[in-house]
């Protein structure tokens, strides 16, 4: 009978010594799951990059301003760094850095500019309220459709045994920590009851596909189907040897269903699928045909998911009402985002780029001949491969005409859709050989294509593409450790489109690795959410910003579920101490900006004590005014856990005011202050006093946080 050893162990009688796995191959880690919120809105995705002077922001209280840089001020002998917005008529917010997060980047809609608030006037009070009101309305409609996604039920798959442990360890590189969360999050939506409907967002070549590969061996190990959905022949091609690759020393037969299989071998196909004999089947629409049934089918994979149509999307969804879905894409369409970040889909982003991937490197011109020869000529030079995308079908075999004769050396060939699937096929596995240099395309090669010698693409008409389009086709050059090139030739600078100069703006903003999710942000604002769920937002989410508006939602929702909603709390702090971080010790201001966000963000003290040790490292010892800004910090974590609203400090007294909705025992304070009569006094504005007797800075702030800390403990 099976069962467990927890050790071996010698048998001197038989001659038999016994030894375990654990004891070869060491104890193997379980990891830990974290329990999952339910249609939780995503703000945390939401963190807009840097701020430029006479960017757009939003403050909680006060609206609508323009920022305009960092500013020091001093006052009373202390220098303080601020933050400046200037409002309507000239009016000017000095807002200190540890405040950060009272503000965010204002993301609207394109299109429609939101008139700057007045300071301390109601019209941004008025549009708040108009806003809350249209979410109150797609709160309720949330909130009924994900009750109805748990109402139904589908199969809860078990938790994962040897075989699937054993099946990671065949992956043959170090996951990254996003790649792994977003496997926990599949692993635990594939255990739950409710069917997993999840996204995964992330860049090209960032280990997508394994998470699907993992899904997909949790699913046949629990003798289910899986169909995996791919847009292209050649994507489903390339998955089908991924797939057997990985799956080679196991019982699981792996199917692939598209143009390049003949009738007969299609109809082989569809009968074992149909008799429960094949397990994984991957397919193009090809999948979505009335012909094809399955006999326990457990989970549908669907690559670059934004690439289907209308049309598939409404058999998907007939699929996936009781199956669990697991979508993958590079850059999700605005509608997508937009519903993954109010939670109506569960997202998981993969930001973390693999070892050694450089970024690519990106440049845009006018259509040049000499600068494309030098391309070709300098990829060749290294022995590697090239893209040339022309979208025209038409005129595809002029240009590659064209191409022969300005590089005579280059050996080249022809890929579109309209080809025979022979001539397609062979130009297709000549490039995978190498015995061609370059492959004149059109966007057929736009997804998936997993070609780690070619490492130069080049597009023509670059202006006539989406934003996400372009993003998916640069993203087929890079996918090792060489340098990738990029070349984006455009039309004559006048025939330029707005939106087009846009697109390749944003474009070149985000050439860094892993800004798929940055560029598909840029293109909800450039194109709108789209009306989510039928309700037309686009006019509050411009008067408000994006990022407000996702925060009256989070709000609505949990108001709809009968949770008591309080505001955040954001105390006002004094400290008679200069807090700021130096520009000779942080030269960049991005950085300082990044640093000072970080820290408004912080809500627990170790992270401020990991925070120091990470600065000291990248900077060397900190200054004295860097010092009391984490000082600062730490004061203000001290006063959301006691529930102070406002605290004052200096040399002789302590003055605390409080927030009793943020604290559940208010009376606990009472029982403090009759305790020490000589510390502590009420004063008449329901405000403390206390009696500091520490000496030195260093000795008041340590009294200040060990007050803080006795009323935590009383209050909450």
């Amino acid at each position: 009978c099976p069962g467990n050893l927890s050790a071996g162990f010698v048998w001197d009688d038989e001659s038999l010594a016994i030894i375990t796995d654990t004891e070869i191959f060491g104890p193997r880690h379980r990891r830990r799951r974290l329990p999952k919120p339910v249609g939780e809105i995503k703000t945390a995705l939401l963190d807009f990059g840097e701020l430029n002077t006479g960017d757009l922001v939003v403050h909680i209280e006060h609206g609508i301003g323009v920022y305009q840089g960092l500013e020091k001020l001093t006052f009373e002998g202390l220098v303080n760094d601020f933050l400046v917005i200037v409002y309507k008529d000239g009016d000017k917010l000095y807002l200190p850095v540890d405040r950060l997060d009272m503000v965010q980047k204002y993301m609207g809609v394109d299109g429609d500019t939101p008139t700057v608030d007045k300071m301390g006037g109601k019209s941004w009070l008025r549009v708040r309220e108009k806003a809350k009101k249209s979410v109150e309305k797609i709160a309720g409609e949330l909130l009924a459709l994900y009750a109805s996604r748990k109402v139904i039920h589908g199969h809860a798959f078990g938790l994962p045994d040897h075989y699937y442990r054993e099946f990671e360890t065949t992956f043959p590189y170090e996951e990254t920590p996003d790649q792994l969360k977003a496997i926990d999050d599949v692993l635990g939506d594939m255990e739950s009851e409710s069917p997993m409907d999840r996204l995964i967002c992330g860049d090209v070549g960032y280990g997508k596909t394994e998470v699907a590969l993992r899904a997909a061996f949790k699913a046949v190990n629990d003798g289910k189907q899986v169909a995996v959905l791919v847009p292209t022949t050649l994507l489903a091609e390339q998955h089908l040897q991924t797939f057997s690759q990985r799956f080679e020393r196991y019982p699981v037969v792996v199917d692939c269903l598209s143009r390049f299989r003949t009738r007969k071998e299609q109809k082989e196909i569809l009968d074992r699928l149909r008799d429960g004999k094949s397990d994984i089947v991957i397919g193009t629409h090809r999948l979505l045909q009335k012909d094809v049934a399955f006999k326990d089918l457990g989970l549908v994979v669907i690559d670059e998911e934004q690439r289907f149509g209308v049309k598939h999307k409404e058999k998907l969804k007939k699929m996936r009402k009781n199956v669990d879905v697991l979508s993958m894409t590079a850059t999700p369409i605005p509608r997508t985002l937009h519903m993954s970040l109010l939670g109506v889909r569960d997202i998981s982003v993969i930001q973390t780029p693999p070892e050694h991937r450089q970024a690519i490197v990106s440049y845009i011109s006018e259509f040049d001949p000499v600068i494309i020869k030098e391309a070709i000529e300098k990829e060749m030079a290294r022995n590697g491969q090239i893209f040339f995308i022309h979208n025209n079908i038409h005129t595809i075999w002029n240009i590659a005409k064209y191409l022969k004769e300005l590089v005579p050396e280059v050996r080249l060939a022809v890929a579109h859709g309209r080809l025979s699937e022979d001539l397609l096929e062979k130009a297709m596995l000549q490039f995978l050989k190498k015995e061609i240099d370059m492959l004149v395309c059109t966007t057929i090669v736009e997804s998936g294509l997993d070609i780690p010698n070619a490492n130069t693409i080049i597009l023509n008409r670059a202006d006539r593409f989406g934003l996400a389009q372009i993003y998916q086709l640069r993203g087929r050059v890079g996918r090792s450790n060489e340098q990738a090139y990029a070349y984006l030739f455009v039309s004559k600078e006048a025939a330029l489109t707005r939106e087009a100069e846009k697109r390749l703006k944003v474009l070149m903003e985000h050439t860094g690795l892993g800004a798929g999710f940055q560029i598909a942000m840029n293109d909800l604002k450039i194109r709108g959410g789209g009306a989510a769920l039928g309700v037309s937002q686009s006019g509050h989410i411009a008067a408000v910003g994006y990022d407000m508006f996702l925060r009256l939602m989070e709000d609505s929702i949990a108001a709809l579920k009968g949770e008591t909603v309080v505001e955040k709390l954001e105390p006002e702090i004094t400290v008679p101490m200069s807090v700021f971080i130096p520009e000779s010790y942080i030269a960049d201001i991005d950085q300082r900006l990044m640093a000072y966000r970080r820290l408004a963000k912080m809500t627990e003290l170790k992270e401020v004590a990991d925070f120091k040790e990470e600065l000291t490292d990248r900077y060397g010892n900190l200054p004295p005014e860097a010092g009391n800004l984490l000082l600062k910090i730490m004061l203000k974590i001290l006063s959301i856990k006691a529930g102070v609203k406002k605290l004052d400090l200096n040399e002789s007294f302590l003055f605390l005011w409080f927030s009793e909705l943020h604290q559940k025992h208010p009376l606990g304070l009472l029982g403090m202050v009759e305790k020490n009569p000589k510390l502590f006094y009420f004063m008449p504005d329901n405000g403390l006093k206390a009696v500091i007797t520490g000496k030195g800075l260093g000795g008041i702030i340590a009294q200040a946080r060990n007050i803080l800390m006795e009323i935590a403990g009383c209050v909450n």
